[in-house]
């Protein structure tokens, strides 16, 4: 019995060939994302003139390109009464329910916290429009419901009598421009590289289903799935951890009240999570180059950009030259692809702070508006910069993204100079238990679930799911 179990194949079982992890080059562009100073001396003014300094350009020519070269652009001290004019300025959203401290500290029934508001617009919100010079109300058609503060806009119009700017038209930069992809030889001949995308583990929640994501590993690492879903998985050359690798509940320890991330005096709940963490990644590390971006909920600092993580939390990852900790935004070049997402804080601020009910239109108007956060410093706390503003996008990428969403979306946008970008919302990882391939050498983006059902009293089957395709191993 044990030389029949120990023989080789039959003569007919077909022979399973060896399949080895491809390669991709990979380059990191988030130096400007990287904080050399840390001072804070400084007033936040100064970014939203330097943000508007930087995109003036490209606004006028957007400017000139849909109302004509003979629109009269001009700055808002020298607009005049009732002569038709293009002004250049930063949006300021006025809003009666946006949180205020010093509203709260000022009136007797506002000392007891609010409750959380999943959206805080109201009839009442109104627009100004803000320059180097000076500020002015605005009325017409612009949609006040959907825009954001710290949005850099053109508008077409009149001042009024009443002081008001009546709005004609407006335009936002538009999609930026576009570098000549130049993709590695491999793509160049028809191969297919995939990139995988995920976000929102989620490691240290108390009700966390651990099955799917060690599911996702066994897969990408290949110790999972049939011959289709290995040799595919064999062509993954990078995964990028799109922040929240840790859950909320670590943040604060529910029995040492105060316990917060990673303190020396007390044993916070984190601590077992980051450790539980370094486990999981060390198995993705071991077969295949991992980026890791902190998110909301992870032990990181809570301005944008965000810092990568310290090399010490993850001892045991860390002895692997695949693992590379990013920051938050993260600009990156795989294959000759350009990368450029966030941990997705700046959709979920726009969201809560529009009525855009499409998660996948705020993507997309970020990046016509130029800007991975716009609503930062506002309502979304960044570095008080002052000389520039990382956040402002000069290149279009390939592929645009942002994680923690509530589900997977994807879309194609084309520019008006033949520029082609691969928006997607990356689905929370926890919740969803689905992440998200890339095709290099197509842009073309697929989901990728994992899950488990009960077919009988006794027998489980896992479950691994590629956009329709299935595969099903028997435990």
């Amino acid at each position: 019995m044990a030389d029949s179990l120990l023989a080789p194949p039959q003569h007919g079982c077909k022979e399973y060939s060896k399949l080895e992890r491809r390669i991709c080059t990979c380059e990191d562009l988030s130096s400007r994302f990287r904080v050399t100073s840390r001072r804070f001396t400084q007033q936040y003014s100064q970014i939203y003139a330097v943000r508007l300094m930087a995109t003036r350009p490209v606004l006028e020519r957007a400017a000139k390109k849909k109302w004509g070269d003979d629109i009269f652009i001009q700055k808002l001290m020298d607009v005049k009464t009732g002569l038709r004019c293009c002004v250049l300025g930063t949006l300021f959203k006025a809003m009666p329910l946006q949180p205020s401290i010093l509203k709260e500290i000022s009136e007797e029934q506002g000392l007891n916290p609010l409750p959380a508001q999943a959206r805080l617009t109201s009839d009442e919100d109104c627009l100004i429009l803000e320059d180097e010079s000076q500020r002015i109300a605005l009325t017409g058609v612009i949609p006040v419901s959907k825009s954001v503060t710290g949005a850099v806009i053109a508008l077409v119009g009149q001042e009024l009598s009443s002081g008001r700017f009546e709005v004609e038209d407006y335009t936002y930069c538009g999609i930026p421009p576009q570098d000549i992809i130049s993709l590695d030889s491999c793509l160049q001949q028809g191969e297919d590289r995939f990139v995988l995308l995920v976000s929102g583990l989620g490691v240290g929640r108390s009700s966390r289903d651990p099955l799917p994501l060690q599911l996702l590993i066994d897969t990408v690492s290949g110790q999972l799935g049939g011959p289709f879903v290995q040799e595919m998985c064999s062509k993954i050359v990078r995964v990028i951890v799109a922040g929240n690798a840790l859950s909320e509940e670590t943040k604060v320890d529910k029995k040492e009240r105060g316990s917060k991330l990673l303190t020396r005096k007390v044993d916070a709940i984190s601590c077992e999570a980051v450790k539980e963490l370094d486990e999981l990644l060390t198995q993705l590390a071991s077969c295949v180059p991992v980026d890791v971006m902190p998110g909301a909920n992870d032990p990181a600092n809570y301005l944008l950009p965000q810092q990568p993580f310290s090399s010490c939390m993850f001892p045991e990852t860390a002895q692997y030259s695949t693992m590379h900790l990013a920051t938050n935004p993260f600009h990156s070049v795989i294959g000759g692809v350009s990368f450029l997402g966030t941990s997705g804080q700046s959709i979920s601020d726009i969201y809560q702070f529009s009525n855009t009910e499409n998660r996948l239109d705020i993507l997309e108007h970020t990046l016509v508006c130029n800007h991975l956060a716009p609503t930062a410093p506002d309502t979304l706390g960044c570095v008080p910069y002052f000389k520039e503003d990382p956040f402002v996008i000069k290149n279009c990428p390939n592929v645009f993204y942002a994680g923690n969403q509530p589900l997977f979306q994807s879309r194609f946008v084309i520019g008006d100079e033949g520029q082609q970008t691969l928006l997607i919302l990356i689905p929370d990882f926890c919740k969803t238990s689905t992440c998200v391939l890339v095709n290099l050498r197509t842009l073309e983006c697929q989901p990728m679930s994992f899950g488990s059902e009960l077919t009988g009293i006794e027998e489980e089957c896992l479950q691994v799911k590629i956009d329709g395709a299935e595969t099903m191993d028997k435990s």
